[in-house]
């Protein structure tokens, strides 16, 4: 068989390949980023939320987190001498400010702390993302001007990164938060 009967051959057999995935493609969904933050995680009213005593112990939290920076990323760590991984910093925090203790575990704490919207968000407050596949797998601390304190993952330092840094921006998938619901907010 010569090599243009080969090429021949091999174009018949390939194009109907070619053809179902171009119709498959065009036949699924582009994927909608929706606002979360909106519509899909609302407070329940009769949830027993983890909120702070007083609300000014949300500013001390903010200011102990930069004492944090620069800590070695530790998966389980939840102390600054051997290191922190997200939960065990945000823990940590609240804890030496309230006395109060906190799961070690970004998925539980974004269960018993209140969901809120973007508009609500305040330095203090809790941010989720969805870095491995699964919901609240990654967190960090609000701390005003579009940033947060978080420690990343292994190999790094606690650190202040930017919400609008596409990576975070695509991966947010929770605000909430350890202040008292107000009552003057509408919520």
């Amino acid at each position: 068989m010569s090599l243009p009967e080969t090429l021949l051959r091999f174009a018949r057999l390939a194009m109907p390949l070619l053809a179902c995935a171009f119709i498959g493609a065009c036949s699924m969904a582009p994927t909608r980023y929706i606002d979360m933050l909106d519509d899909d995680e609302r407070p329940s009213p009769f949830a027993t939320y983890f909120i702070l005593d007083d609300d000014a112990q949300r500013q001390e939290i903010v200011l102990r987190a930069f004492d944090l920076l620069g800590v070695d990323y530790r998966w389980g760590g939840g102390d600054p001498e051997s290191g922190l991984d997200c939960s065990g910093l945000v823990s940590y925090l609240v804890e030496q400010t309230s006395g109060r203790k906190l799961p070690h575990h970004a998925a539980t704490i974004a269960q018993i702390t209140r969901p809120i919207k973007r508009h609500e968000l305040a330095p203090g407050d809790l941010l989720f993302f969805n870095t491995t596949g699964r919901r609240h797998s990654h967190m960090g601390l609000y701390i005003g001007d579009n940033r947060f304190i978080h420690a990343p993952t292994a190999g790094q330092k606690v650190r202040i990164d930017r919400l609008s840094t596409r990576y975070y921006a695509e991966h947010l998938d929770g605000l909430h938060t350890l202040a008292r619901k107000s009552s003057s907010s509408g919520q």
